[in-house]
């Protein structure tokens, strides 16, 4: 059984904690709040509380109960996206029940992941005591933004564990793959001058019309190269999504710039794809004498693939009842995963909840996540 009351004063504690992560300094918040709460809440359970620094307001929590050299880690990130109040129709910041459902800030990505593990911890009682390997809840900052908190701990090479779970909103469905993401710049400084006579400048502007063709014809050749069919957009895409030059019609362009996005797939390198497009994209500059830079608008995000038969999987799939799959956005999995541990994604929650007005976690996904995170803590920690 669930504490239903205890599990309603977590969530909106947790929620009442404003934790926005953003590049945008005017919205940026620190997650010093949230970690503190849940620190608060697992001491008194007997976890062992490490808070981690990262930047100024950004910490991670480490909190581990037992030792040993395996274990299990359940991961969350504590800050959530940006909102807009006024589209929705309660308070963001304060948790409301309706429909059979929790509307909050954070209740599916992924606040919520939290009371679901603080429960399924309660309801061991007194089996924590018998604890073989350790059990560590770890909570990270800034996932929306730039994963700089769980970069820390990939930094650090910690935490140490066999098995890594994080909770990021899949409907408690197994997702051992995603593709990884690259945000780019190109950008162009051409020579401005009198329109009237193109000698007397460098038109960055054509010069992108060029850069556009060659990102277009690698945009075909990664199609034809790569293949995965456990996803459902099974090859790597990349999205021209933003461009911008020149200033009036009857001047020679000065500068363009362009921003796109890479998703490469699993066993693509991110250096090797980004070497691959300064080479394409150099003889560009070269022929039209304008001085071309590529640069990274974020550090990249590796995509992730968990092996089928890893027994992290096998015991997720028998546990839910569903067979592993892929998903479209990134999560801080290939990080943990990168310090010698299984690695998974599931929680509770649905994705098409997040980044959006009015974000829920279904109520009848809560007591089904409590019982599968409490049996993944005695089958790979007792």
């Amino acid at each position: 059984m669930i504490d239903t009351r205890l599990f309603t004063h977590r969530l909106s504690q947790l929620i009442a904690q404003p934790s926005v992560s953003c590049t945008s300094p005017k919205l940026d918040m620190s997650n010093r709040g949230v970690v503190e709460l849940l620190a608060s809440w697992l001491k008194p359970l007997g976890f062992h509380i490490e808070l981690m620094d990262v930047a100024e307001g950004k910490v991670n929590l480490i909190a581990t109960l037992g030792s040993g050299p395996g274990g299990l880690v359940l991961s969350g990130h504590t800050d959530t996206v940006p909102c807009n109040p006024e589209r929705w129709q309660q308070d963001p910041f304060a948790l409301t029940e309706r429909n059979n459902r929790y509307y909050g800030l954070g209740a599916t990505d992924m606040k919520g992941f939290f009371p679901v593990v603080l429960a399924a911890i309660d309801g061991l009682g007194d089996e924590l005591k018998k604890l073989r390997q350790p059990l560590i809840v770890l909570a990270t900052s800034d996932e929306e933004s730039s994963m700089n908190g769980a970069r820390a701990l990939a930094a650090a090479g910690r935490p140490k564990a066999r098995y890594a779970v994080i909770g990021e909103p899949t409907n408690m469905k197994p997702i051992r793959m995603h593709k990884g993401i690259m945000m780019e710049a190109v950008r162009i400084q051409g020579l401005a001058g009198h329109s009237s006579d193109p000698s007397l400048g460098h038109n960055a502007l054509d010069a992108m019309h060029e850069v556009l063709s060659e990102l277009i014809t690698f945009r075909r050749d990664l199609k034809a190269h790569y293949d995965n069919p456990g996803f459902a957009v099974n090859f790597p895409t990349l999205n021209l999504g933003h461009i911008h030059g020149g200033d009036n019609p009857n001047r020679i362009c000065g500068h363009c710039e362009l921003h796109f996005d890479l998703r490469p797939l699993p066993g693509m390198n991110i250096d090797e794809l980004r070497g691959n497009l300064l080479q394409r994209l150099q003889p560009v500059a070269d022929k039209f004498h304008t001085p071309l830079q590529l640069e990274s608008l974020i550090e990249g995000i590796d995509a992730y693939e968990e092996p089928q038969q890893s027994e992290l999987v096998a015991l997720a799939e028998k546990l839910t009842g569903h067979k592993a799959e892929s998903v479209a956005f990134a999560t801080e999995a290939p990080l943990l995963q990168n310090l010698g541990m299984q690695t998974l994604v599931m929680g509770p929650g649905s994705i098409d909840q997040a980044h959006q007005p009015n974000e829920y976690i279904e109520i009848n996904q809560i007591a089904p996540a409590v019982n599968i995170v409490r049996s993944l803590i005695r089958d790979l920690c007792f």
